[in-house]
């Protein structure tokens, strides 16, 4: 298995040694950048697997950075927050960030989210079907591509694995905590709102890319179900 690239980028060029001195030591290769501006054109370069974004940095700050990212490439992207700043973790994840970590942080949980990231990003092959269809959606899994009659829709590597666990549970719901656990790589928490934005946001590309007729229903207080208009 090939060592995993990661992009740490960080305008504290001396916490990103750090982190990048750690990372090195768990078995990651390591690329750092001081700025928002080369963090966006190096993360769509096609040679990382993941990317480590600080949301506060001069200029281009990491959630405008994040925003430039998601238009260009769908690479996987852990957000570093400050402790007890909700909006920005909450924005950050409603522009498709895979997962945040919170500053000060411990260095083991920032690999952990890492390494959830990197596995959820290339799911193990499994005997369930590789292909899905509901209506005119068709999920390709291993290929890990989605289209609405023949039409492709761009998700980000979180939500195309939520989106894959609301088909396989058809007709049943896909409870919050199973989400969390199968789809974003974790417990979930009674505080963590990130199915719920994840959800959100592959609920609104459902819809515009079906002009309705695909829809994700929320179950209140359990979980979520996909569903096609009749």
């Amino acid at each position: 298995m090939a060592t995993p690239h990661i992009l740490v980028v960080d305008d504290d060029a001396d916490l990103s040694a750090l982190l990048r001195e750690y990372l090195e030591s768990e078995g990651f290769r390591v690329e750092a950048v001081f700025n928002g501006q080369d963090g966006v054109t190096r993360a769509c370069s096609g040679e990382h697997d993941a990317i480590i974004l600080d949301v506060m940095m001069p200029r281009l700050n990491g959630v405008e950075a994040l925003r430039q990212i998601r238009q260009a490439c769908d690479v996987p992207v852990l957000m570093l927050t400050a402790r007890g700043d909700q909006i920005d973790r909450v924005v950050g994840l409603e522009l498709g960030a895979d997962d945040y970590v919170a500053k000060p942080y411990y260095p083991r949980e920032l690999v952990a989210r890492l390494r959830a990231i990197l596995r959820r990003h290339v799911p193990a092959a499994d005997a369930r079907p590789a292909n899905l269809s509901i209506g005119a959606l068709a999920v390709q899994v291993a290929a890990r591509r989605v289209s609405w009659a023949d039409r492709m829709i761009e998700l980000t590597a979180s939500e195309f694995n939520l989106l894959v666990l609301l088909a396989r549970a058809g007709d049943n719901v896909a409870t919050k905590d199973d989400l969390s656990l199968q789809g974003l790589g974790r417990e979930r928490q009674s505080y963590d709102r990130s199915v719920d934005v994840h959800v959100s946001n592959l609920r609104l590309k459902l819809e515009a890319a079906s002009a309705g007729a695909l829809a994700i229903e929320t179950i209140r207080g359990v979980g979520y179900r996909l569903r096609v208009a009749s």
